[in-house]
């Protein structure tokens, strides 16, 4: 029977081994669930930091005379 969700197949050392099955260990969870958890919480990190730089880019190049009112966006229909 196919899985629910895609499978992927990673290589780790040793070490990093231990250190993710102790966590497993540790929250009552599977290797394999840790590891998802790990990739979504450095896709939303990577998120947010692509947001916050993309903030930071209008903030610079707002030109408070270029900015539309709340009247001009509203009332223009």
């Amino acid at each position: 029977m196919p899985a629910k969700n895609p499978r992927i197949s990673a290589v780790v050392d040793p070490r990093l081994l231990k250190w993710l099955q102790t966590k497993a260990g540790q929250k009552g969870i599977s290797v394999s669930l840790v590891v998802r958890d790990i990739l979504m919480r450095m896709r939303t990190e990577e998120e947010e930091q692509y947001w916050a730089t993309a903030g930071e880019e209008r903030l610079r190049n707002f030109r408070p005379s270029e900015a539309l009112d709340h009247d001009d966006v509203w009332n223009s229909h």
